[in-house]
């Protein structure tokens, strides 16, 4: 591999990409009225298109999966003609685009949910911390255990927000399963103690993750279908007693499946793995045979190290994303890069969103 690995093309499922760089899924929690994308958001994904692939920010697939403030979803009619904004103005700049769709499960809030009911969840788990509401922060509250008989739904949400996706123009879907959210909650035994075909075993534990691929690719096939996993991650409270084993499992099946890529994030970004297991992309290398996205703390250098050695095939960057909209670009020609402003991560108007300047600007 050369030393411009990531500046050069590679095959992701049915598409072949000019670059190995992702936009990582970021929550930027400026959505419109309605949860529904606007023209703010199109302005902001266009000027990214450069990336061989953008991931969208987490996208909710029902009222119910609601967690922040200002998130988009894709469940209502609205929110597809808001997508549309999106996907056109990110293909007319020859983008690729996949939608990430999204249910936080008991990472939400009475305030967010309809009727003000209970979160949802695979167990009546109180998560540590606060949720996000549009009245500020407040304490998380348990959420109320799906039944068995409500599972389906739950797929079935997943299966329409699928559906809604082609229909708003995206080149193909991720499903969210990593960050302490409702397939990941279902796949840990820290956050999963039913005593049903959803809980116990890993293979009950990693069922619905897998029903709900599988209902995925039903509608898209499964070279536009990706998954996000975080293995070793600890965010939202989340723990299990032998992640290898379960996510050693979870990629034997995916290999069954033949997704257009697994996307993983790095021990580095979630305060390493446990001790004596590797969950790293070098060992999931050794057991997944697809298309792996590397993420999590990644710079140019470790990037093309990454790549070289064969760990990852692709590496996604978020916040050199956020303040270099023409990161491939800058990387091409070995520019500087704009420093990011954390303080307009989440919410606010175009300022630490469409308005980081580009090369082409920064020398007119």
């Amino acid at each position: 591999m050369t030393p411009n690995a990531l500046l050069s093309s590679v095959q992701v499922g049915r598409y072949t990409l000019p670059n190995r760089l992702v936009m990582a899924p970021l929550t930027r929690n400026r959505a419109g009225a309605g949860n529904t994308p606007r023209e703010l958001n199109a302005t902001y994904y266009a000027q990214r298109a450069s990336a061989g692939l953008i991931i969208t920010e987490a996208t909710q697939i029902s009222p119910q999966g609601v967690g922040y403030p200002a998130t988009p979803g894709i469940h209502s009619a609205e929110q597809v003609e808001g997508w549309k904004l999106v996907t056109q103005a990110v293909h007319d700049r020859g983008g690729h685009i996949f939608l990430q769709l999204w249910h936080v499960g008991r990472i939400s809030h009475p305030d967010l949910q309809p009727d003000g009911a209970l979160p949802v969840a695979p167990s009546a788990i109180a998560p540590q911390g606060e949720a996000s509401t549009y009245e500020g922060q407040k304490p998380f509250v348990t959420p109320r255990a799906l039944e068995t008989e409500e599972i389906p739904g739950i797929v079935e949400q997943y299966r329409q927000a699928a559906k809604n996706a082609l229909e708003a123009g995206f080149d193909g879907v991720e499903v969210h399963g990593a960050n302490g959210y409702l397939l990941d909650q279902f796949l840990r035994d820290g956050s999963n103690q039913r005593t049903d075909q959803y809980g116990g075993s890993i293979e009950n534990r990693a069922r619905l993750l897998l029903e709900v691929i599988d209902a995925v690719v039903a509608v898209w096939g499964s070279d536009r279908v990706g998954l996000r996993l975080s293995p070793s991650g600890t965010f939202n409270s989340m723990s299990d007693s032998n992640p290898q084993a379960l996510f050693t499992y979870v990629a034997k099946e995916l290999n069954q499946r033949n997704l257009a890529y697994l996307h993983l994030i790095e021990p580095r970004e979630d305060n390493g793995a446990p001790e004596g297991q590797d969950l790293s992309s070098h060992f999931f290398r050794s057991i997944y045979n697809g298309t792996i996205i590397g993420a999590g703390g990644y710079d140019r250098e470790l990037a093309e190290e990454t790549i070289a050695q064969g760990d990852a095939d692709l590496i996604a960057f978020g916040r050199w994303y956020i303040s270099n909209p023409d990161l491939a670009e800058r990387f091409a020609k070995n520019a500087p890069l704009n420093e990011y402003d954390r303080s307009t991560f989440y919410g606010g108007d175009e300022t630490g969103y469409t308005d980081y300047p580009t090369l082409e600007l920064q020398s007119a």
